[in-house]
């Protein structure tokens, strides 16, 4: 059976706002384990995926692991969830978040807001490579995978498969 494009383009669009919130929701989920493992106290939290989220953990002992839980656990959830699902959707999600978390972390970097992750943690002692050596490990392998992932949902093949679908 054939679908049309335009069918396919909602779905890409629909798994990239699915995408989107896997994303920032995972991300800040982050933020608060390792504010928890290490003893921060919350002080307020906003989880609201039409936004960008944010906790603000005072004090926080161990800002460090606070800071780098979001990125590291943004991408360490949704990729073992998709190690364990092994569905081609759940792969999509994790390429995704792959992407767009290294993205976040390059972007923020670059934009030097004191607010944004990447600049608090320079601010609290990471060493520029290693948070450039983060967004070199992520961007390149997210949109490597992410791309052949929308490639894959776009070609006239995958639309005549319906068991693989996205």
């Amino acid at each position: 059976m054939r679908h049309s494009n335009a069918r396919d383009v909602w779905l890409l669009l629909g798994g990239m706002l699915v995408g989107w919130v896997v994303m920032i929701e995972s991300h800040e989920f982050g933020h608060l384990i390792g504010g928890w493992v290490s003893g921060a106290t919350l002080v307020t939290v906003d989880l609201a995926p039409w936004r960008l989220p944010y906790s603000i953990h005072a004090p926080d002992p161990n800002p460090l692991v606070t800071l780098w839980a979001g990125p590291v656990l943004g991408v360490l959830v949704p990729v073992t969830t998709a190690m364990l699902l092994g569905h081609r959707f759940a792969w999509f999600l994790a390429n995704f978040c792959l992407l767009a978390n290294g993205t976040y972390m390059a972007v923020g970097w670059f934009a030097g807001d004191a607010q944004l992750d990447s600049s608090r943690l320079l601010q609290n002692g990471t060493p520029a490579w290693l948070l450039g050596l983060y967004c070199f490990a992520t961007i390149p392998l997210g949109y490597h995978r992410f791309r052949r992932d929308c490639i894959h949902l776009l070609s006239p093949a995958m639309n005549d498969r319906s068991d693989d679908a996205i």
